[in-house]
């Protein structure tokens, strides 16, 4: 599985000075937040757990705003003293990389990729690297590659006008120590240097996907992400069996046990109604999912049997009530950057894999902390912040769709 992914975030952004002057063009606001965020997330959601951020122009912006707004992510940063070209940049990167194949994304474009097709691909052919590739029609911005019917890549064609082709959508996965094997001169171009120079080898294989992409270099793009990237009013008369409730455990299930843990069955109490709405929540929802920090279980205050059987009890009051829940995952780790542990969104990621028809964009996330407002975020959600422990939030808020004082207030909206 495919953990760790360079971001090249050191473009200049020629094209988009006059939108945005004074940034690095990962940085652009797009829908009310820097463009990089959207290439995050998507990589996370991906299964993507360390970043190494490769940076050029105006890296203190980018350096900043990963440390203000992403303060629990696995990332290092990589910093070009001078333009390398893609190609240096990439193996600058790769020198600092923990894994043996890495993902590769530009921060300027999203391309909603399946990384476990392009894995498929790179490790039956033993690929040193493969390329994502983006089916397009007229076209006049981009190089086309040509394959075989095994996906072997065969040459690339120059940028010109296209009625159609598979264009290079920015998306590699490459096999680290074969690529610093090569010998390159101090600055080079991925493309040229390295893909269109070595394609013939037949090393590298490609991966068509006909997902999400945008470049926002490209200002007719940048404005068009605008709208396509903003996030959707909710509407809870829309929200039937096809949608996902994620509930936070602590603090809306039950009341928060303030500068401690839950640690034993009669230590949970139950918020007032909360059973009841349970019934009315599982009527109305597909799938009802708790995700929960557990980190009283990580230092030793509990074990982890003790956590399984409240829980166990906890399922069993909603199922007498007439509710359920149809999973429950839990992170007892210690460390705010694991991957599980919101406001990361390795829960949300473990919960796609369990359940394949889960769709994020009819999802909700229920939580009393910021940190369950991001991690629904992450994972493309809608938000609903419940005021039990938190009464001061503030409200409208970037990463809240909706605020009600209880788990019960909500269930009499919906």
């Amino acid at each position: 599985m495919i953990k760790e992914a360079i971001v090249l975030a050191g473009g200049l952004g020629t094209r988009l000075r006059e939108a945005v002057p004074d940034l690095p063009k990962c940085m652009a606001p797009v829908a009310g937040q820097p463009f990089l965020s959207y290439v995050i997330n998507t990589l996370r959601m991906q299964g993507i757990r360390h970043f190494i951020f490769s940076l050029g122009y105006k890296s203190d912006a980018i350096i900043d705003y990963l440390k203000t707004d992403y303060p629990h992510l696995d990332y290092s940063v990589v910093i070009e003293d001078e333009p390398l070209g893609t190609g240096g940049a990439i193996r600058l990167a790769l020198s600092h990389a923990q894994t043996s194949h890495v993902l590769v994304a530009n921060g300027d474009t999203l391309f909603r990729v399946q990384l476990k097709d392009m894995e498929a691909v790179h490790a039956k052919h033993g690929a040193e690297c493969t390329l994502a590739l983006k089916p397009m029609q007229n076209f006049d911005r981009y190089g086309v590659v040509e394959t075989d019917a095994n996906g072997r890549v065969l040459s690339f064609k120059e940028k010109q006008y296209y009625a159609s082709g598979k264009i290079n959508g920015g998306i590699y996965l490459i096999d680290r120590a074969r690529f610093l094997q090569r010998s390159f001169p101090e600055k080079f171009s991925f493309e040229k240097d390295y893909l269109e120079k070595y394609c013939d080898e037949g090393k590298f294989y490609a991966s068509g996907q006909d997902a999400y992409f945008i470049d926002i270099g490209i200002p007719e793009d940048y404005a068009r992400a605008q709208q396509e990237l903003k996030q959707s009013k909710l509407d809870l008369t829309k929200v039937d069996k096809t949608w996902t409730l994620f509930l936070d455990r602590d603090g809306v299930i039950n009341e928060e046990k303030k500068g401690d843990y839950v640690l034993n069955w009669k230590e949970f109490i139950f918020h007032k109604g909360v059973l009841d709405t349970f019934r009315k929540l599982s009527d109305r929802f597909g799938k009802v999912i708790v995700v929960s920090n557990q980190r009283g279980v990580g230092r030793g205050r509990m074990t982890e049997a003790e956590l399984q059987s409240i829980h166990l009890e906890m399922r069993r009051e909603v199922e007498i009530a007439g509710g359920r829940i149809d999973k429950i995952y839990y992170c007892t780790e210690t460390e705010d950057n694991c991957f599980f542990r919101k406001p990361n969104p390795g829960m949300a990621v473990q919960a796609a894999k369990d359940f394949p028809d889960i769709d994020f964009s009819k999802a909700i996330m229920v939580g009393n902390k910021p940190g369950d407002m991001k991690f629904g975020r992450a994972a493309g959600m809608y938000t609903v912040f419940v005021k039990t422990t938190n009464p001061e939030q503030v409200f409208p808020h970037p990463d809240i769709d909706l605020s009600v004082d209880s788990l019960y207030d909500l269930a009499i909206q919906l």
